[in-house]
């Protein structure tokens, strides 16, 4: 989970189609330059690239508590920047690389990431289109086909990952590319957390527990085809709003391509209902054995709440991992 900063209230319409920016290796995905560093690179890149004259005003936006927000008006229209004062660019070239990748889909809408690149001072900034958010909650049936769109849109031909390692929250998330959906998710997914736990409070139980659970989780995918799918990777009601007009939008991505119903991960706290299932499932039809993965992939996300914020997500995770151990008879 992400406590994110681009959620607010924003107030301006799309920017103008800007080029494209060399760089980032990528056949899919709309590639970004990072830039090098002058004294204020932001305000450089909306003065050229960003076709602006005049910057008029510069606004704080809160919400967040990993990166500061701003809101930038000018003459050519508004940008959202985020910076981070301690974090270098790589953070920010994952969410620019994800954002764009949901973007070329044409499907659901997200903020258009224009550029990112390191501080003079140290730390990073990410540019992207500020979208005028409306007053109400997106329609939750046109959520549901809209990021089923999304899904069925997003392929892959590497397998399942993504072009760069990004961060769930501040916690890292390793994008190796796999063939094998399980072997993926439960190394670079499940197991991670599980060690991170093991290194951070010395959880000995829930890492065994586990990593038996890793070990023995296959028969849950019987009778399933596995496509990579490309997946916000962390989609709770904080990252779900919607623009002027009551469209959908999502943000803040931790972005991969992986199993389907793996975004609906983070459902324990996104208020998902059933008009959105609906929808979803008459786009990407519900598959064999959908409600015996559903904890298997908020497993995750209970596991790295603990390992964020502590003890209080640590009994949600192993009653999980404890169901599945009975289930499985492992």
């Amino acid at each position: 989970m992400v406590v994110h900063v681009g959620l607010l209230p924003l107030s301006s319409s799309c920017l103008p189609s800007l080029p494209r920016l060399p760089r980032l290796s990528s056949t899919k995905h709309r590639t970004f330059a990072m830039a090098v560093v002058s004294e204020d690179p932001v305000r450089e890149w909306i003065l050229s690239e960003g076709n602006a004259t005049q910057i008029t005003r510069i606004s704080p936006v809160g919400g967040g508590c990993i990166n500061r927000a701003s809101h930038y008006d000018t003459d050519a229209g508004s940008f959202f920047v985020k910076t981070n004062r301690s974090i270098g660019p790589s953070m920010f070239e994952g969410e620019a690389l994800g954002l764009g990748a949901m973007f070329e889909t044409g499907t659901i809408r997200v903020p258009k990431p224009f550029k990112f690149g390191p501080l003079p001072t140290g730390g990073s900034y990410i540019i992207m289109e500020f979208i005028e958010f409306g007053s109400r909650r997106s329609n939750q049936s046109v959520l549901g086909r809209k990021l089923a769109e999304m899904h069925k849109a997003g392929k892959s031909e590497k397998g399942f990952g993504f072009e760069v390692n990004n961060t769930v929250g501040s916690t890292p998330q390793i994008n190796t590319w796999s063939s094998d959906w399980i072997q993926f998710y439960g190394e670079h997914r499940l197991g991670y957390q599980l060690q991170l736990a093991l290194d951070q409070y010395g959880d000995s139980t829930i890492y065994e527990k586990g990593q038996r659970l890793v070990k023995s989780m296959a028969p849950l995918f019987d009778n399933v085809v596995i496509e990579p799918c490309l997946l916000h990777g962390d989609l709770w009601s904080g990252n779900i709003s919607s623009d002027k007009n009551g469209e959908p939008v999502i943000l803040d991505p931790a972005c991969y391509y992986g199993h389907s119903e793996a975004e609906f991960g983070m459902s324990w706290c996104a208020g998902f209902g059933g008009s959105f299932y609906s929808s979803y499932f008459e786009v990407m039809p519900k598959q064999p054995g959908f409600e015996k993965r559903k904890d298997l992939y908020m497993l995750y996300h209970y596991l790295n709440h603990y390992n964020l914020f502590g003890s209080g997500y640590r009994s949600s995770a192993m009653s999980i991992i404890d169901d599945y151990l009975r289930m499985l008879k492992a």
